[in-house]
């Protein structure tokens, strides 16, 4: 009974750090001899696996360090260095040749120095609520009830007695006490400066040429298991360890492009970041990348004669007072590249292609931007063309399905009278002999 009530006044003792009293030094001896008792009680020793076992879980929770503040207390020295730092680095900036990579990578530097001295300078609370790491721009979450994953521990985060952290820029999720350990620079500054794809399909290369180690965090791996198990990204072809590679599934660009394939594979989590950034940004050029593709894929075709077709349409929106008023060109907000040009597509878009999603929106604000032009705008449709080799018909508009334009004046015909007329056309001829008329009256008054 006597042991039982001094293991109990150890575990209060050892386990609340708030309950000391003010004879520590009397506390700390009584729990040395509550420990022995308590190690004859249980059969353990100090050299017994189970013993520290024991020590660990009940450290559990105090090991995180949350009642301390190991952040927000600086010294002077910190900020000091740091402002060194910054004017330095602006020295570097005035002496690299304008517009380059390096000056460009400097002005990056000093916009993240400048962030560290703002967070340095406000110790106010406990964590800080931004931090800058190696790129990232990690902002405190304020959430307390959604259940989260630590991209670096690969630990559950749990919000009501854990702090945890969220890239702003590819979303990287770690507790607070994983920050410092963080080696991978922020994805999205990769897709800032080279926003390009991976077209080779699963460009692998072997282990050894990774000499059997993660290619993201270097630690041992193999096809075996022992020490790690060695898993393959299918976008880049890498192996990656079990703490690298969750076996995501996403799809690639290079199977899409290749063999119009959208089933998802295996990738590693930096892929997986990578790929969910650059999803919706426009750097395929599909004619150049693989031009036979239209030739067996019919909603290729069609999608692209419906943003030909918008192209034509846009010079009568910009020229036109109400279709301004009415915003008609931000029905494509999303897909903005779709009023810049008509060759090149974002993995967004060929996936909506092949679901067929794109081809039914698309073709609903093709609709909407002729009605405009065509029905509803009498200044859209004063700008109409006469087909001038037949003269009849109705009002021709460029992006008609039965008409044709001319390449050199942009006139409109119909497609018939068009390919059937073996003349040049009427109109190129008309301005051609204007011009000769211009050049040529200066010199008859010379003359005269």
């Amino acid at each position: 009974m006597e042991c039982d009530e001094k293991l109990v006044r150890f575990r209060q003792a050892h386990l609340n750090p708030f309950n000391k009293q003010p004879g520590q030094g009397q506390h700390d001896q009584e729990a040395g001899d509550d420990l022995s008792c308590r190690d004859s009680l249980l059969g353990l020793s100090h050299g017994d696996p189970g013993f520290q076992c024991s020590e660990r879980m009940m450290d559990l929770g105090l090991a995180e360090d949350h009642f301390s503040r190991p952040v927000g207390l600086f010294l002077a020295s910190d900020i000091q260095q740091l402002r060194q730092a910054i004017e330095e680095c602006k020295q570097v900036i005035l002496e690299l040749p304008e517009h380059s990579e390096r000056q460009k990578d400097a002005v990056v530097r000093l916009i993240h120095l400048r962030l560290k001295l703002q967070e340095l300078k406000d110790p106010s609370e406990d964590e800080p609520n931004i931090r800058v790491l190696l790129e990232h721009r990690f902002y405190k979450e304020k959430s307390k009830s959604v259940k989260q994953t630590c991209d670096k521990c690969n630990a559950i985060i749990w919000g009501l007695i854990q702090t945890w952290y969220t890239c702003t820029g590819c979303y990287y999720r770690c507790h607070s006490k994983c920050l410092n350990l963080i080696s991978k620079p922020c994805v999205r500054s990769k897709v800032s400066h080279q926003a390009e794809y991976e077209l080779t399909i699963c460009p692998e290369t072997g282990l050894d040429s990774q000499d059997y180690r993660c290619a993201e965090c270097r630690a041992p791996i193999s096809l075996r298991g022992v020490p790690s198990e060695a898993r393959q990204c299918d976008y880049t072809g890498l192996y990656y360890c079990g703490n690298c590679h969750w076996n995501d599934l996403a799809i690639i660009p290079a199977r899409v492009i290749h063999n119009w394939d959208f089933e998802p594979r295996k990738v590693s989590r930096c892929s997986m970041r990578y790929l969910a950034l650059m999803v919706s940004r426009p750097v395929l050029k599909l004619r150049e990348i693989n031009p036979l593709l239209f030739n067996y894929v019919e909603e290729l075709v069609e999608i692209r004669k419906l943003r030909q077709d918008i192209l034509l349409m846009k010079p009568y929106f910009i020229t036109c007072k109400e279709a301004m008023e009415a915003r008609l060109l931000l029905q494509l907000q999303d897909r903005q590249h779709f009023v810049e040009n008509d060759e090149m597509y974002s993995l967004q878009d060929l996936v909506d292609i092949q679901t067929g999603r794109l081809s039914c929106s698309l073709t609903e604000i093709h609709t909407l931007f002729a009605k405009h032009i065509k029905l509803d705008c009498e200044r859209c449709q004063a700008k109409g063309f006469v087909c001038e080799l037949c003269k009849e018909g109705d009002v021709l508009f460029p992006f008609d399905s039965h008409t044709s334009v001319c390449t050199d004046c942009s006139a409109v015909f119909h497609r018939d009278c068009y390919y059937d007329n073996s003349t040049t056309c009427p109109r190129c001829v008309r301005l051609s002999l204007r011009k000769q008329s211009l050049f040529r009256g200066p010199s008859a008054e010379e003359q005269a």
